[in-house]
């Protein structure tokens, strides 16, 4: 294992720290039941900004710039409160009214890995809803973060967002809704993104698609980093949600397939293990994600990839001949002097085997996908790499239904990233700049 991956293993035992102390925010995605929304990269212990609001004076609601110890603060239908009825932990908290806002006049310039916020409602108002947007151009432009919050309670709760970005961020608080109701913003911490170099080849160069965390509070979105492929993993679906891997033709050998299927042993023992006979009877192929054909390198490689955490039911047809046609055209890919990154996933529920549709396999063990989509991004062999990822770079995206009577050609189900972005709530470019991630994201491959 590289040093790269010993770093990213070591940052994630950092983590633990970090959230024994403070509420995480769960962020469901669409149609993949209690999945959550979590960030590869661990927080440093060490916050690069703390806000409690305790410096300044802002006494009434009317736009201005407020000297904090953070630094200047643009306060519109907000003011520094300190009546019985603002909820805080010292002597003044933030108030917000109607659709007010907190925005930093400042950048955060070592990029943002986590932020946490308390908030409750003043006094006894009713409940009002609020979201953090960030801007990566100065405060020019606003894209929000994570889901809407809901402030429900008039005690003082943490939500935590992960934003996983590098270079200069400034975040705001804006209030969405509850009318005249007022909402207390109190103790902004800010961890700094820590994990900025990811090495050339890395599997999760381009981003980790649904923030995933290697950490077993997370069973529906658990990370679990390969020497071969990384991947998120669902304990309830008994599947990946997604698998994304690094390929270059120096991947490509010519070692025999090992069709050795198992359990996967890096699992927690408190966990079920799909195993090599969980699908057996199904009507259903133990389809790959990264593919055996992609790492035929080495014995050992090829061997990896027939863990059953790389495996989802997958209907024979759409398995031999749809997809084993893209990930030919993949390999060739490298062969032509290319370098790939590629993202694969599923979501829904119920296929069609040769059985017949099934929503599950295995006693109900195993989620049975109705979808699955890949994502390919296509560079020239170099270093570099995600600097090298530009607005004419290729990219390929499809999204085909997981029945036995799909077309033989991949090309018929090509889609853009952001259609798969919308009906999985993932963020699969994320380590791109925002310009470059709308450009490419909108694409429809036709080559």
């Amino acid at each position: 294992m590289n040093n790269s991956r010993i770093v990213l293993l070591f940052a994630f035992c950092s983590v633990l720290f970090l959230y024994s102390c403070r509420k995480e925010l769960s962020v469901p995605v669409q149609e993949i039941p209690g999945v959550t929304t979590q960030i590869v990269q661990s927080p440093a212990v060490t916050p690069v900004l703390t806000e409690d609001f305790e410096t300044g004076v802002k006494t009434t609601y009317n736009k201005a710039i407020v000297s904090l110890a953070s630094g200047a603060w643009v306060f519109s239908n907000a003011l520094l409160g300190t009546a019985k009825n603002d909820h805080k932990t010292g002597v003044q908290a933030a108030r917000i009214r109607n659709m007010g806002k907190l925005a930093m006049n400042f950048d955060v310039i070592q990029g943002i890995s986590v932020l946490t916020v308390d908030h409750a409602i003043f006094g006894k108002d009713s409940i009002s809803t609020w979201e953090l947007r960030i801007s990566t151009d100065g405060g020019t432009t606003w894209v929000k973060n994570g889901n809407t919050i809901k402030t429900t309670s008039p005690n003082l709760q943490t939500e935590t967002f992960y934003i996983n970005k590098t270079g200069n961020i400034r975040v705001e608080i804006i209030k969405t809704g509850g009318g005249i109701n007022k909402i207390n913003i109190d103790n902004i911490i800010i961890y700094p993104y820590t994990l900025t170099n990811l090495a050339d080849n890395d599997h999760l160069l381009m981003g980790n698609p649904s923030n995933a965390l290697a950490d077993i509070a997370y069973p529906q979105n658990y990370l679990m980093v390969k020497t071969y492929y990384d991947l998120s993993y669902s304990r309830s679906r008994g599947t990946p949600n997604w698998v994304s891997w690094h390929l270059q033709n120096a991947d490509v050998g010519s070692v025999a397939r090992q069709d050795d299927y198992r359990a996967d042993s890096t699992l927690p023992p408190s966990w079920y293990w799909v195993n090599e006979f969980s699908y057996s009877g199904s009507g259903f192929d133990r389809g790959h994600n990264c593919p055996s054909g992609d790492r035929t390198s080495t014995l050992i490689a090829n061997s990896a990839t027939f863990l059953m955490t790389n495996m989802i039911p997958q209907a024979p047809h759409n398995n031999q001949i749809t997809w084993a046609s893209l990930e030919d055209s993949c390999r060739r890919l490298a062969a032509a002097g290319n370098e790939l990154y590629i993202i694969m996933g599923s979501y829904g529920t119920g296929g069609t085997g040769t059985n017949g549709t099934v929503s599950t396999v295995d006693n109900g063990r195993v989620n049975v996908p109705s979808n699955i989509w890949k994502v390919v991004i296509v560079i020239p062999q170099g270093n570099n790499d995600i600097n090298r990822v530009t607005n004419n770079t290729r990219v390929i995206a499809i999204n085909t239904p997981n029945i036995n009577t799909t077309a033989n050609s991949w090309k018929s189900y090509r889609t853009s990233v952001d259609a798969i972005e919308s009906v999985t709530g993932y963020d699969i470019l994320s380590n791109l700049p925002p310009p470059l991630q709308a450009t490419l994201e909108a694409k429809v491959d036709n080559l």
